[in-house]
């Protein structure tokens, strides 16, 4: 198969190939398995004093609302230098990166979204082209009803909950109470 075929899905059939256990794209001609994998996110919670620094997004999803800067893990970085990149991209920002805070996979949409600690020196923030505003909140000033995604709220509570440990374990999994309806409507039909 030429690369120019890599993007001809006409080729391409779903079936479970000889040794897996799921339906994947094959090619008829060729026999190559297009795998379609998770997403990986990347982000930090980055601090100055007791200050947290969130992002008013400009794009969609979820265009005009808070974040902390993070986004899609590119090729040929590590999980660490992704969010460092996503946090100058952001918010003109180059923190200190601190200790791994949590991973979250988010089956549902087919995410994995790894999130660290970071220190900032300096007070000095600047909007990127996917914000419309960067700002420091004191905690109780965050706007809460205004946050983005729900791994937003989940990560500053885990945040707060273990800033000053050196090195806690990350955080696993999503709120046990958390209504993940709220946010993305009701689960697909099983299958």
């Amino acid at each position: 198969m030429s690369d120019a075929d890599y993007n001809n899905f006409d080729k391409f059939e779903k079936k479970i190939p000889t040794g897996d256990d799921r339906e994947r794209l094959v090619c008829g001609d060729c026999g190559f398995i297009h795998y379609q994998n998770p997403k990986i996110v990347v982000g930090l919670v980055p601090r100055f004093g007791d200050k947290i620094l969130l992002c008013r997004r400009a794009i969609n999803p979820r265009k005009g609302f808070w974040t902390i800067p993070a986004g899609f893990m590119e090729n040929g970085e590590t999980t660490g230098d992704g969010a460092l990149r996503e946090a100058w991209e952001e918010a003109g920002i180059k923190p200190q990166l601190g200790s791994l805070l949590a991973v979250y996979s988010i089956t549902r949409i087919s995410q994995v979204h790894i999130f660290y600690k970071a220190t900032l020196d300096s007070d000095t923030v600047s909007p990127g082209p996917e914000s419309l505003e960067v700002k420091l909140f004191n905690w109780e000033d965050i706007p809460w009803n205004d946050l983005a995604f729900p791994t937003v709220h989940w990560v500053l509570n885990h945040a707060r909950q273990t800033w000053d440990e050196p090195t806690p374990a990350p955080f696993t999994e999503a709120p046990k109470d958390w209504d993940f309806h709220r946010w993305y409507g009701d689960p697909p039909p099983s299958k």
